[in-house]
């Protein structure tokens, strides 16, 4: 059985506890009661807890609120024989193997640490600790809390404590998904001449993907790379059957400077005269380090600002019209690896960095 958490331990021990608790998306249940618990022996702090995301905030009439937020679910464990990026968290001399160790517990761990330690802050804080991240939008665990007790999700600056190596990382990339079909007429393969291949049809995609070159757009100082690419591809009955339909699987990742509807525009240009269908999308969000406290916040860090690639929960925050940043402990592209692992050393810059700004 898990321990209650101490929030005043060590913060990369603090990280190695959290990992004990394996809460994978829809199990996140036995991590939300102990984060939860912990908090609620916080006097300084009003505490919310909402299915399986946890909020909790000072009140202190300060000038300023900052919106500190991570989630608590990770992607299953992973299957290989001999993984480290698994559960129960291992040492191996200052790095901490385990699921979740980057995305995003050792961030989660800093949160607590903080919503221990300062009593006083020179701005108010919302901290949020939610669940369904991982999987599709609609389950998300932040989005529910907009949607249930909005006035908890109010504040003039945001940072989510994604794993980004200890830079601040501004807004993020929109992403969308599309389905682009070729239609064909179905045929004995002995008699091929007589059907017409959907999927050959489907060599015209393939090639204007390949020779689209991405663009690199610049937003409020930033640089955003973007990326248009097939990722899936479907078609055919039957190994002796000439397929009379085709479907790619095409995920754009747009630079914030567009709409989701802007991009569907840019896809259709890239893909005309063929079959496109939208099937997802989620707008991106701007760097947002014109807001003040992102100019201070910056400051404190101490590192030149880059941008976000991936998609991140940021844009919901600037949806509600709220500047936010990326920053937390570890590298994200070692984030769902069967290695998983993180720096204690990093976890502890990340909550010293954060102490000096908030204290």
């Amino acid at each position: 059985m898990t321990s209650a958490l101490d929030l005043g331990q060590d913060v990369a021990l603090l990280t190695a506890a959290l990992i004990d608790y394996s809460s994978v998306s829809g199990r996140e249940t036995p991590l939300a009661d102990a984060v939860e618990a912990a908090l609620r022996r916080l006097p300084h702090l009003e505490v919310l807890r909402d299915g399986d995301a946890v909020c909790a905030r000072t009140r202190l009439g300060r000038s300023e609120r900052v919106i500190l937020a991570g989630h608590l679910d990770t992607v299953p464990l992973p299957t290989t024989p001999g993984s480290r990026g698994t559960v129960p968290a291992t040492w191996d001399g200052e790095v901490l193997y385990g699921r979740g160790a980057t995305d995003m517990k050792g961030g989660v761990a800093v949160q607590l640490a903080l919503a221990a330690a300062l009593t006083e802050p020179t701005k108010d804080i919302t901290f949020v600790f939610y669940d369904h991240e991982e999987v599709e939008a609609e389950k998300s665990g932040l989005g529910r809390l907009v949607r249930n007790f909005p006035e908890w999700l109010r504040a003039d600056f945001g940072i989510l404590l994604e794993p980004t190596d200890g830079t601040v990382e501004g807004g993020c990339n929109g992403t969308s998904r599309f389905e682009v079909r070729t239609t064909g007429k179905a045929a004995h393969s002995a008699r091929a001449w007589m059907g017409e291949n959907a999927i050959h049809a489907a060599a015209g995609i393939l090639a204007r993907l390949r020779d689209y070159e991405p663009r690199t757009v610049a937003v409020d100082g930033l640089d955003y790379r973007e990326s248009l690419n097939a990722v899936k591809i479907a078609g055919g009955t039957a190994g002796n059957v000439i397929p009379d339909g085709c479907v790619v699987e095409v995920n754009y990742r747009f630079a914030p400077d567009k709409s989701p509807d802007q991009a569907e525009e840019h896809v259709r240009e890239v893909l005309a005269g063929f079959d496109v269908v939208r099937t997802d999308a989620a707008a991106g969000a701007r760097p947002g380090l014109n807001a003040p406290a992102a100019a201070s916040f910056v400051a404190a860090v101490g590192a030149e600002p880059k941008p976000k690639y991936g998609w991140t929960d940021v844009a919901r925050l600037s949806e509600l019209g709220i500047p936010a940043v990326n920053f937390g402990p570890g590298d994200a592209l070692l984030a769902h690896s069967d290695d998983e692992h993180v720096e204690a050393g990093d976890i502890r810059a990340c909550l010293a960095a954060l102490t000096r700004w908030l204290s």
